[in-house]
């Protein structure tokens, strides 16, 4: 493959290492299932719909409880949304997303793109183990723990 065309890299592995690490150690204390998309830049207007529009690209609707959150950054635009299935969401309300998305907006300003995901994987887990306790004999992971990369 020519240069030219070669697919930017957003992480090292170690970096790439850390956030699957990261979602894995969340994933294990709840049923609820995290995954994190990264692009150059968001082909939509609205990083929201963007976001909405990749979680059902990646099937993440598929969950039995309905509790899987994205993580969704444009890289070059400078966009972070985040979006919840219909579980999570009625579990925690509107008030929550607002105030997570305030909170996670402020991992991004002045630290590295790398530990501010970790950091939003950590206090999205923290909810998801709240509302959506793990179950050692019910709970299986249903959805890929790695990092999503699009253009």
């Amino acid at each position: 493959m020519s240069p030219l065309f070669k697919k930017k890299e957003f992480f090292s592995p170690v970096q790439k290492e850390r956030i699957v690490q990261a979602i894995r150690e969340m994933e294990q204390q709840t049923s609820g299932e995290i995954r994190v998309f990264v692009e150059s830049k968001n082909p939509l207007v609205d990083p929201v719909e963007r976001a909405k529009q990749v979680f059902h690209q990646l099937k993440m609707e598929n969950t039995k409880l309905r509790n899987g959150v994205l993580i969704y950054i444009a890289v070059k635009h400078r966009e972070l949304a985040l979006y919840g299935d219909e579980g999570i969401y009625k579990a925690t309300g509107s008030a929550y997303w607002n105030d997570a998305v305030k909170k996670i907006i402020t991992h991004f300003k002045g630290a590295d793109l790398c530990d501010s995901i970790v950091k939003s994987i950590i206090h999205i887990g923290e909810t998801l183990k709240e509302k959506f306790p793990y179950h050692k004999n019910a709970d299986h992971n249903e959805l890929p723990g790695d990092i999503v990369f699009g253009k």
